[in-house]
């Protein structure tokens, strides 16, 4: 009977081990920056107006491999002129085996999201600074409830769609 206790409890653990999450890499993808009034815009008063736009993108590679892109864009106005418009594509190649389906969602819309903001915003106040402009540099975002916002948004749109078309009489 010992035996067979032992060789019950080695799958559990085995499965508990398989469990992995892991960051092979973290590029930037893609990178733009313009100034399209330049260099006018430089000869008028500093008084900036920034509009943060974020997006994040996850392609499954493999059974175990997905790519998390983070999209961040600035675009900054002075009066009714766009002084800059800023993108980064910042990506990051993950490792994910062991987890169920729904801790997959907050892993790779959350969490991986938050792992790469740093480095998207170090690449932003890079660019601006290169462009001649004031330093920019983000504040922090807050992944998780951003992505439990988007989360409840598309639940609601799914009731709406739900309850929104009458469903089929039969006589």
């Amino acid at each position: 009977m010992t035996d067979n206790t032992q060789d019950q409890s080695q799958p559990q653990a085995k499965a508990q081990d398989e469990r992995m999450f892991q960051l092979h890499r973290i590029y930037i993808k893609d990178l733009s920056f313009e100034s399209p009034k330049s260099p006018h815009i430089f000869l008028g008063e500093w008084q900036p107006k920034h509009e943060l736009s974020l997006n994040t993108q996850v392609n499954r590679i493999d059974d175990v491999t997905f790519e998390v892109i983070l999209t961040v864009t600035v675009t900054t106005h002075i009066g009714d002129q766009t002084a800059f418009i800023v993108e980064v594509q910042q990506a990051g190649l993950v490792g994910v085996k062991g987890f169920a389906e729904p801790e997959l969602g907050p892993l790779l819309g959350a969490y991986c999201p938050n792992l790469l903001f740093p480095y998207a915003r170090e690449a932003i106040s890079d660019l601006v600074a290169k462009g001649s402009f004031p330093q920019l540099v983000l504040q922090p975002v807050n992944f998780e409830v951003l992505y439990a916002q988007r989360q409840r948004q598309m639940m609601e749109e799914m009731q709406k769609q739900a309850g929104g078309t009458p469903s089929p009489t039969i006589n």
